[in-house]
């Protein structure tokens, strides 16, 4: 399988969805003191398996590309996103390209069981201090599925980091995640707990954020990339 050239369409696709504007409705909106909204757009017309696109976006404080290395670093993603209990590199094709093998929390007081999902994660970074990472669920016989977890599919997913223009300092986040959880679950169930959860994770990536911060405010530690 030619791991790269999925990686790259998919990168391809995400960007793509940036620039589709239409058909998007809101259905969560959650807001902090001080901070500004965080919102989660459904996008109704797309569907693919009973499988609905959704549009998160938030701002954060922290630059693009140290925001972008923040969210793939496996050894600190489990430590803030609440939404995973497992999110390994099972396999490395370059510095820019891997494997993942994630298995998410239960949710819904227990209605959705944990899932696991086998992706290709690939970051590209752009002019201007955009970065992208997409994944999207491969076959990687290596990580077959396991009675133990129902295996999940993720379609083309991403994050989506861009430097605020007035403060690049800050960074504003989109996320388009495209799930199927498989399973024998109510749609009904899926459509109430999915926008709340994506406007978690935003939440606790800013939480994440901060908590990571270094005494001296610097951040971090950035890793560079081709």
């Amino acid at each position: 399988m030619d791991y790269k050239a999925i990686a790259q369409k998919t990168v391809q696709e995400v960007l793509g969805y940036t620039q589709d504007t239409s058909g998007w409705k809101v259905v969560k909106i959650s807001i902090r003191p001080l901070q500004t909204a965080t919102l989660a757009f459904f996008k109704s017309l797309e569907v693919i398996h009973l499988v609905y696109k959704y549009r998160v976006e938030g701002i954060i404080p922290e630059s693009a590309a140290k925001l972008s290395d923040f969210l793939y670093q496996t050894g600190e993603r489990v430590t803030w996103d609440k939404s995973l209990q497992v999110y390994d590199i099972v396999h490395r094709i370059d510095s820019d390209t891997f494997i993942c093998h994630t298995i998410t929390q239960s949710f819904a007081m227990g209605s959705i069981s944990p899932r696991d999902f086998i992706d290709l994660v690939y970051i590209k970074r752009y002019e201007g201090n955009m970065n992208i990472i997409s994944s999207k669920s491969v076959d990687f016989p290596e990580y077959p599925p396991s009675s133990n977890y129902i295996r999940g599919y993720n379609h083309p997913c991403g994050f989506v980091c861009s430097p605020m223009k007035e403060n690049p300092a800050y960074s504003k986040l989109v996320m388009f995640v495209q799930t199927e959880m498989r399973g024998k679950l109510p749609p009904s169930i899926i459509e109430k707990t999915m926008p709340s959860n994506l406007v978690n994770f935003i939440l606790n990536a800013k939480d994440g954020i901060k908590a990571h911060k270094t005494p001296s405010g610097r951040g971090f530690r950035h890793n560079s990339h081709s």
